[in-house]
């Protein structure tokens, strides 16, 4: 019976945060966390292709990580981020706001040189994410 070597995965560990929650957002996450009984879980930031802007955020529960994530703390909630969406979340916070318009997290990224209205996609100074033909300012995500 031969044996086959199963390689561990790579993860770059941080002392730095990469992308910083802002005390609300981290405490509505870990209430949500308790909520959905995820114990031992973090969020995974990551930035995808689509959105009306060329480039669009998503976040997701993760309870490990991958291949070549950084994986850091940042107000007591355990963030993972891969190796692509790195260099376009560098520097961006994590907010939480509730208003009359409606809650719900909210990303602020100095490296976007413009967003849709509805802050959830972005296009960036070397052209990451392209606008769409209409200008830019305009949400068409809704």
């Amino acid at each position: 019976m031969a044996m086959t070597m199963i390689e561990p995965i790579q993860v770059a560990e941080m002392t730095e945060e990469l992308v910083q929650l802002t005390p609300i957002a981290a405490e509505r996450l870990q209430k949500i966390l308790v909520e959905k009984n995820l114990p031992n879980h973090g969020l995974r930031v990551f930035v995808a292709g689509g959105g009306c802007s060329g480039m669009q955020y998503g976040m997701a529960f993760e309870g490990q990580a991958r291949d070549q994530d950084t994986v850091f703390q940042s107000s007591g909630v355990t963030l993972y981020v891969d190796p692509i969406s790195r260099d376009y979340l560098l520097g961006a916070s994590i907010d939480f706001v509730d208003n009359l318009m409606g809650g719900g997290f909210r990303i602020e990224n100095p490296n976007a040189v413009s967003t849709c209205g509805c802050g959830s996609s972005f296009r960036t100074k070397d052209g990451g994410g392209e606008a769409h033909e209409h200008g830019s300012g305009g949400c068409n995500c809704h």
